[in-house]
């Protein structure tokens, strides 16, 4: 009986379906001015949000039921498959360029965003590979460091973009998956200190990336240049106080405020839904999250337990730089926020990732019923019948 039930992790579903919905909504009120203005059509960015969430939304049905152990099989074709997008958007022709920045795959008038799809394999990769080296992680030269050359090499070929935000986000990512498997700390501080060190050096060869990094922190010093958006986005939250202006009614949008359907997305929720709305936005994240969190400590399989720690902190690590950058408590990055962040390919791969993680709860819960039973039906097999417990003398 218990093979043909369907372990369904509602919690997990029901959060997820709010975040489409919420998400959905946001995204209409923060950009049909720019859709009426741009394009004559104030649903332009509504109509192609809602077909980027309904492919991820058959994606996530999909990766719900698909094993996830499969994935093993196919480790050496998604690592490939990761190099060979990275590559083929930094070849002239190929590549889409916005805002002096190649991140893009233009196909049938739609974008692609490589980086996002990498994010997700490079997590697969790791899960694989940290699963198998976890009985000798402690060894820093055959365990930790050799995956760690291919997310360099995935670093260096995402900086060519140049995209710094999701080149760090997936390193640090890496850097949990390592910590979650087990590995010493002072290898993870040694390795943290050294990527620190190289991210600042970078920084500081050009004046505009510090200024880039630096400027959140005297953003009205510089609000004719690099902190021109941070500013923006403080007129919104402050407009917004405790309940918001109203929904629709967010004046930052129009034209005001730089990227307000994308990357500053939750500026709008604040002016128009108050702290309330980003408190319940931030609230869900949260719980998302943390049952990721809680899937990956029940489950009894090393890799379906790191990928889904992996997928909990990609999630983590958008929501903080996100939200960061948005109220000026770290530097602009372009990150996107889950779900309400207007943009296809992190919509497509954040619902994939998470009906991953709803097939490792299914999986594990289906493997503790199924163990729960198989000790029941031991503990009460009929006298004369030998199982485990009446051979250790355990009787009732």
């Amino acid at each position: 009986m218990s093979e043909r039930r369907w372990y369904i992790d509602w919690y997990l579903i029901s959060a997820v379906l709010f975040m489409s919905v919420f998400g959905l909504i946001m995204v209409y009120s923060a950009s049909f001015v720019e859709g009426y203005q741009v394009y004559d059509d104030p649903m332009h960015f509504l109509k192609r949000h809602l077909v980027w969430l309904i492919l991820g939304g058959t994606a996530f049905l999909f990766m719900m039921f698909f094993p996830y152990r499969h994935f093993k099989k196919f480790i050496l074709y998604i690592l490939a498959a990761c190099l060979l997008l990275l590559t083929l958007v930094v070849i002239p022709g190929v590549g889409h360029t916005v805002n002096g920045a190649t991140r893009w795959i233009a196909i049938g008038g739609f974008t692609l965003q490589p980086s996002e799809f990498v994010k997700l394999g490079m997590i697969i990769y790791l899960a694989y590979i940290y699963s198998k080296k976890r009985s000798y992680i402690n060894d820093f030269k055959q365990g930790l460091a050799p995956p760690l050359v291919i997310v360099f090499l995935v670093f260096l070929l995402i900086m060519l973009q140049p995209d710094l935000g999701t080149a760090t986000a997936i390193v640090m990512v890496a850097g949990l998956l390592a910590f979650f498997t087990g590995a010493r700390y002072w290898h993870l501080f040694a390795l943290g200190s050294l990527a620190g060190a190289g991210l600042w050096f970078y920084a500081s060869t050009e004046e505009y990336r510090m200024n880039r990094i630096t400027g959140f922190m005297n953003a009205f010093e510089l609000q004719q240049t690099e902190g021109f958006q941070l500013v923006q986005s403080y007129i919104a939250i402050a407009h917004g106080g405790l309940t918001g202006a109203g929904f629709g009614r967010s004046v930052q949008k129009l034209f005001y405020l730089p990227e307000a359907h994308t990357d500053f997305i939750l500026a709008i929720v604040s002016e128009e839904l108050g702290v309330l709305g980003i408190l319940a936005a931030l609230g869900v994240m949260a719980f998302i999250i943390c049952r990721g969190i809680v899937i990956g400590a029940r489950c009894q399989d090393d890799f379906g337990s790191l990928l889904a720690f992996g997928i909990s902190c990609q999630l983590a690590v958008q929501v903080v730089f996100n939200g960061g950058a948005v109220s000026g408590v770290l530097p602009i990055t372009g990150i996107p926020f889950p779900f309400l962040s207007y943009g296809g390919s992190s919509l497509l791969i954040t619902l994939t990732a998470l009906g991953i993680l709803a097939n490792i709860s299914r999986r594990t819960e289906k493997d503790r019923i199924h163990r729960s039973e198989k000790g029941s039906q031991e503990y009460n097999s009929p006298e004369g019948v030998s199982t485990p417990r009446r051979e250790a003398g355990i009787s009732r």
